[in-house]
């Protein structure tokens, strides 16, 4: 043992260890972090390598590689050790293996670090805190009563009325502390993020390495990771955290129960307890907005059957006859053949869909106040509140590239001699720490190159496979329309779009692949400077991209579908034949709520669950099949007969961030907010969808990810800007769904400025217009047509002048009027739900009154502490001076005393005698 470094001694030295395998062999010490690595011993006869002759040997670039890491390992371990830190490895028995570094950080290095890190603990201090009276206290009390079966069953505060008092912690105040155990104070997440900051400023000489970052990345180490708290299920009695977790949140037998988000944050940090706790909330929300889409969606079909227009174009007896819907072989075709499409469109194109794309602009205002709210409240008892924010640590890739930049300013080539380039390498770290030495624009300006090219590039290749789409739709349809078939014919429409939403989920699904491995990589050769900065941009570049992937094939269907494809007798055709493809005769509206509905779906059935649960096991398969082919069979002394806590979690797949989590929820908060007017069940598929998610998410945080390094954060950052631009975008997206896609404009235009009884009679009538047949240009007529010889006029839909007007084919008034209204709509719905917004977040205060007294209060109250534990060690010196000028009197009384005695001897020879004996006593 030297400083705690255990070499460990062959022969049964791990069967000693912790049957938990937590703590050190001697039971006593946590392990607070782990480092694993592979090693590959050189052969016996390369130990030494310079031959009896003093010809040096030449180690194979295999063998130079790997002894280059070791002595990298060696020294990276001795600069944690000279950090204060204690390390336990075990000796490399087999020829090549894996080994593990076991990090504890005593008390010292914990106290030191949480100053320097400014981490708040509890006080001594406990002070009570004051909950609203009058009704709200009674609403609260009754349903905490009513929702106690749904609680989970976690341990809870003895007295949650009561809070500690919590303070960044100061050794030099550490009488403030509620400090019972110096082993316990910190608590495992805090003890492993201390040990986390370590690693990551510690450094070493070789090849740049400036922490734990550049190490795993050079493959000097494969991977870093605090342990887990024990299994998570088993026979044992031995209940811990993670047990604790699986039990009562990470199953789907508990779907019913509230979240325990003190004890996820307590466990995972606050970084994830926020992403669970805003998970939570948006589950909550979803449930009122789905009970008003299933009213909506029961409105339409109870009014299916006295809607006009539908029963209209179900009437055998009106006979509308249908100009053909391609050239030369499609006939003409009545509209009431179409009577099943139309009624299908009234279910989700009916006045109460107006009402719930306010409603649902609304709930997404609520929404996003409520969670600031609930962010506030969890600051406060989290003490979040006042956090500051940390100086973060310079990226691996940005020092490195920094560091070249240095040496390349220098001209230092790779020919300089070892002990020049050693010297030079001193002046670039000190240059490093240097705040003037940054990259600059210029140094940047290739990466912002290929990020806007590459951006580009990859939005028009999503446009590009929408485009493919849309050719395939006409293209099919035009193929069918030939097929000799009398089925295929007759079910042209529903055969392309069923066909044509499968292929775009599919690309979809490939492209959001693709694009988040794209936006990885063009986040990288920015080199941002902070982990923060690179997750920020990560985010937007991933978001752009998916977002346009997600919902192009939507925008399609619901502004430019069916807006482009000319009149009979002057169709826009592509590829010279081929006419661009119209609605369908009820509105595209129910095409849009088809596509919405299969990609949202789609996207929920097997990219957030099949993927999510299926690819991270696939992944830990590989590298368990991996592990057992590169190492050999060989006898390992170390080997005990059950795998110790920092094997098992070895062999779980690393935690890589919250952006996917994110990610897949803010575009299905796309899916519910954006497109809501034509899919009203939006919300209901979403609800049913994160019962499942939130504990999918937590069973893979739980049981198949290792133990993230804890992250404290006030708010989610970034996603809630992107949260509150979805919701003022879908309020502009609504508003032209209502007014564009549906018939909700020319309806309402019909019954109040062209209906003369006031009614909807008529309606099917006013929206077709008139064509003359002969007038249809040479070889698109219908071949062998039932109807040619009885049609003289056919009807298509649209608002032009009959052929017997002097402007024959034109735009009518009706259609300017329409539009007028149209645009006129867009701007009232806008302005009208952006001021209820408004109103609704001015009347809801972003901080609880309750919050807001309490963290004044406790501002107070830490003021009155600090002052009473002054006073105390005030009087605590002033008694200790007391005592000790007491004693410095004694002491002067005693040395007169000592010299009286010291006198001649008088003649009362026995006085002076026993004053000298009394002195001395």
């Amino acid at each position: 043992v030297v400083n705690n470094y255990m070499e460990g001694s062959p022969g049964g030295a791990r069967a000693k260890a912790c049957p938990s395998g937590l703590h050190f062999r001697d039971s006593k010490r946590k392990v607070d972090y782990v480092l694993a690595y592979h090693y590959r011993r050189r052969p016996a006869r390369l130990a030494w390598p310079v031959l009896p002759g003093g010809e040096v040997l030449e180690l194979g670039p295999l063998d130079a590689l790997e002894e280059q890491r070791r002595l990298q390992r060696e020294e990276y371990e001795r600069n944690l050790l000279e950090a204060g830190l204690e390390i336990e490895k075990d000796p490399e028995n087999k020829s090549q293996g894996l080994n593990f570094v076991r990090i504890h950080a005593p008390w010292q290095v914990l106290s030191r670090e949480a100053e320097l890190l400014k981490i708040k603990m509890p006080t001594k201090k406990v002070y009570e805190i004051t909950e609203e009276g009058g009704i709200l206290k009674t609403l609260n009390e009754m349903w905490c009563k009513l929702t106690e079966p749904l609680q989970p069953q976690v341990p809870q505060q003895e007295n949650t009325k009561m809070k500690n008092l919590s303070y960044p912690f100061s050794r030099e105040k550490i009488y403030l502390y509620d400090i019972k155990d110096k082993d316990t104070f910190f608590d495992n997440a805090t003890r492993s993020r201390i040990v986390r900051e370590i690693l990551k400023r510690t450094s070493t000489k070789a090849r740049n390495s400036m922490g734990i970052g550049t190490l795993i990345a050079n493959n000097v180490y494969d991977a870093a990771y605090p342990l887990h708290d024990g299994e998570y299920e088993g026979q044992n009695d031995d209940m811990n955290e993670r047990k604790l977790l699986y039990r009562e949140w990470a199953r789907y037998g508990v779907f019913y129960k509230f979240q325990p988000i003190d004890l996820i944050r307590k466990y995972f940090g606050e970084k994830i307890g926020l992403y669970f706790a805003w998970l939570g909330l948006y589950t909550e929300f979803l449930i009122p907005s789905s009970v008003v889409g299933i009213i909506v969606f029961l409105y339409g079909c109870i009014t299916i059957e006295s809607d006009i227009p539908s029963r209209e174009m179900c009437d055998q007896r009106n006979a509308f006859t249908m100009c053909p819907l391609c050239d030369k072989f499609c006939d003409y075709w009545n509209l009431s053949s179409a009577c099943a499409t139309a009624r299908a469109s009234h279910l989700f194109d009916n006045p109460a869909t107006v009402f719930f794309s306010v409603f649902m602009a609304l709930w997404a205002t609520m929404f996003l106040e409520q969670w600031k709210r609930l962010q506030m409240r969890l600051s406060y008892f989290w003490d979040l509140t006042g956090l500051e924010e940390e100086e973060e640590h310079p990226r691996p890739e940005y020092e490195t590239k920094l560091l070249q930049k240095r040496l390349k300013n220098k001209n230092i080539t790779t020919d300089n001699s070892n002990e020049f380039c050693h010297a030079c390498y001193f002046v670039s770290v000190f240059c490093l720490q240097n705040e003037k030495e940054k990259l600059t624009c210029r140094d940047r300006m290739p990466g912002y190159a290929a990020n806007f090219g590459l951006i580009l590039f990859m939005v028009m290749l999503t446009f590009s496979a929408v485009f493919g789409v849309i050719v395939y739709r006409i293209t099919t349809a035009a193929a069918l329309s030939f097929s000799t078939s009398e089925a295929a014919r007759a079910n042209v429409r529903a055969t392309v779009t069923a066909t044509a939403v499968i292929i775009n989920l599919v690309v979809i699904l490939i492209l959001d692949e693709i694009y988040g491995a794209v936006a990885k990589w063009l986040t990288e050769i920015e080199i941002p400077k902070t982990e923060k900065t690179f997750e920020e941009r990560l985010i937007l570049k991933a978001f752009l991209l998916k977002f346009v992937n997600s919902y192009a094939p939507i925008f399609y269907v619901a502004f430019f579908k069916g807006r482009f494809v000319g009149r009979p007798g002057r169709y826009v055709y592509v590829f010279e034949g081929y006419r661009m493809e119209e609605c369908a005769p009820g509105g595209c509206l129910m095409e849009l709520c088809i596509q919405l509905s299969i990609i949202m779906l789609g996207k929920q059935l097997i990219q957030n669950n099949l993927f999510e649960i299926g690819i991270p096991k696939l992944k830990k398969l590989f590298r368990k099949l991996k592990d057992e082919r590169t190492e050999p069979k060989e006898m390992d002394t170390n080997q005990s007969k059950d795998p110790q806590q920092w094997d098992l979690d070895y062999i779980l797949e690393p935690f890589t961030g919250l952006t996917p989590e994110y990610m897949e929820m803010i575009i299905q908060f796309g899916f519910v907010t954006l497109f809501v007017a034509s899919f009203p069940l939006a919300p209901l598929f979403a609800l049913l969808n994160n019962i499942i998610e939130v504990r999918l998410d937590a069973k893979k945080f739980v049981t198949e990810l290792r133990r993230p390094d804890t992250v404290r954060e006030k708010d989610i950052g970034i996603w809630y800007n992107i949260l509150s631009g979805i919701g003022k975008l879908s309020v502009i997206i609504n508003a032209f769904v209502i007014a564009v896609t549906s018939d909700f404009i020319p309806r309402l235009m019909y019954r109040y400025a062209f209906s003369g009884s006031g009614t909807m009679h008529g309606f099917v009538n006013h929206t077709l217009s008139y064509f003359n047949v002969t007038q249809l240009e040479p070889g698109t007529q219908p071949q062998n047509s039932l109807f040619a010889h009885e049609v003289s006029f056919c009807r298509f839909k649209d608002y032009r002048e009959p052929p017997w007007s002097p402007h024959q084919y034109e735009f009518s008034k009706q259609y300017w009027a329409v539009l007028s209204a149209r645009l006129a709509f867009v701007i009232l719905f806008q302005n009208l739900v952006m001021f209820l917004s408004v109103v609704v977040d001015w009347m809801i205060p972003d901080i609880p009154k309750d919050i807001s007294e309490q963290i004044k209060k406790e501002k107070t109250v830490l003021v009155d502490f600090f002052l009473k534990e002054e006073h105390e060690k005030l009087k605590l010196i002033e008694s200790f001076m007391a005592r000790d000028r007491r004693k410095r009197r004694s002491g002067t009384k005693s040395r007169r005393a000592a010299s009286f005695s010291q006198r001649p001897r008088s003649p009362q020879g026995s006085f002076t005698s026993f004053s000298s004996q009394h002195t001395v006593v």
